[in-house]
């Protein structure tokens, strides 16, 4: 009687685990890839149609960060959705036409300052670099005098195209406030409309698509929501010490150095390049006004990475500061500018999530299949 004998490999358990991980690399690197050229064509679309779809994000994160102020007029208050989001928009143009009144005269007071002080910042500024470097400015405009700049100028028709683009993303902006009313209004519907339009996946795959929108929306929602009171906390800070120490249009500066702290570490590099050359060059400019400005960048930059993000962040990323930056570069490469930029550490932290999602599940799986089956005819007796 001829017994078959079946053909079986064996692996030793080094050999399993490096198989177990290199299956896990390949995994990891193929849904990166894939979510990489998703990414980048989805930033060639949004490149292509950013009119549109500019003022359709901005109405999202608008949305999805005012969420929970309209849950609570729902709840508190007894408002169905349409009266929410009514007494929303009223409460958001109360504090516009408040901060309007407060701050408009000063801005337009310092604004106007700053304008007629140009022409003696351009003085001094040339009269500086002429005394402290003699050579290297003649060199200068030698060789801007030899460049052809009216070659680099765009000509007519590229500026004419170009003011019509600025006009209409103007106009495109006009169109956030609808944007964020219809948003407010039906955003919560769109969870089921998105179950619906994946009907071709079975229910499982449903719920994995589902899953992981929601964590990214989640990233999304608590990055934005978290960075924009952070960045509005640190230009009014900056906004006020800048006016105190004599800043030229510290409204300006300091609103604008806060503001670009969504994107972290942009508002410390672009202050320290732009303010501190004003603070040298305006008429009453010196030394002492650099070192001002200098302790007020230096001091709203500690109160945020002590107090601020710790107490509104509390870690949420998750992300090393060194990931932070090299995210903040990739990003920015991929979608071209800006919102790569804005966008880099919520998607970087969804990225390292759903890899380490995919990890412990693999890992369940492989520990589930490692575990021996226990055979009933084998158990002892009682």
């Amino acid at each position: 009687m001829s017994h078959e004998k079946k053909m079986s490999i064996d692996f030793a358990p080094a050999q399993k685990q490096l198989l177990r991980y290199t299956i896990l690399a390949l995994s990891a690197v193929t849904l990166l890839g894939t979510v990489v050229f998703v990414l980048w064509v989805l930033g060639k679309v949004i490149g292509f149609l950013h009119l549109l779809v500019f003022p359709l994000a901005i109405g999202g994160l608008l949305a999805l960060i005012l969420f929970p102020v309209i849950e609570l007029f729902e709840h508190r208050l007894r408002m169905n959705r349409l009266a929410a989001v009514i007494s929303l928009f009223v409460v958001l143009f109360a504090l516009c036409v408040t901060v309007l009144v407060l701050v408009l005269p000063a801005a337009v007071y310092q604004g106007s300052q700053f304008i007629e002080s140009i022409p003696a910042m351009a003085e001094r500024g040339y009269s500086s670099l002429t005394t402290r470097f003699p050579r290297a400015l003649p060199m200068l405009e030698n060789a801007l005098a030899e460049m052809d700049v009216q070659s680099m100028l765009p000509g007519a028709e590229a500026t004419v195209d170009r003011v019509f683009v600025y006009i209409g993303f103007l106009v495109g902006l006009g169109f956030v406030p609808l944007y964020l009313f219809f948003a407010l209004l039906s955003g919560h519907h769109l969870k089921a409309s998105a179950r619906g339009m994946l009907f071709v996946l079975s229910p499982k795959s449903q719920n994995d698509v589902l899953y992981h929108g929601q964590l990214f929306v989640d990233y999304l929602t608590a990055f934005f929501r978290g960075q924009l009171t952070i960045a509005l906390i640190m230009g009014v800070m900056m906004a006020i010490g800048f006016t105190v120490v004599g800043l030229e249009a510290a409204i300006y500066f300091g609103l604008a150095l806060g503001l670009l702290n969504i994107v972290p570490y942009l508002g410390f590099m672009v202050g320290t390049f732009t303010v501190l050359p004003v603070a040298y060059f305006q008429p009453d400019g010196s030394t002492q006004l650099v070192l001002l400005v200098m302790v007020v960048i230096a001091v709203t930059q500690l109160v945020e990475s002590m107090f601020l993000t710790p107490k509104i962040m509390a870690d949420r990323s998750g992300l090393h500061p060194a990931l932070v930056v090299i995210s903040i570069l990739f990003w920015g490469t991929v979608f071209g500018g800006v919102v790569g930029m804005i966008l880099a550490v919520p998607l970087t932290a969804f990225l390292v999530t759903v890899v380490e999602h995919t990890k412990s599940r693999f890992n369940r799986q492989h520990n589930r299949q490692d575990v021996p089956e226990i055979q009933t005819s084998k158990l002892p007796p009682n």
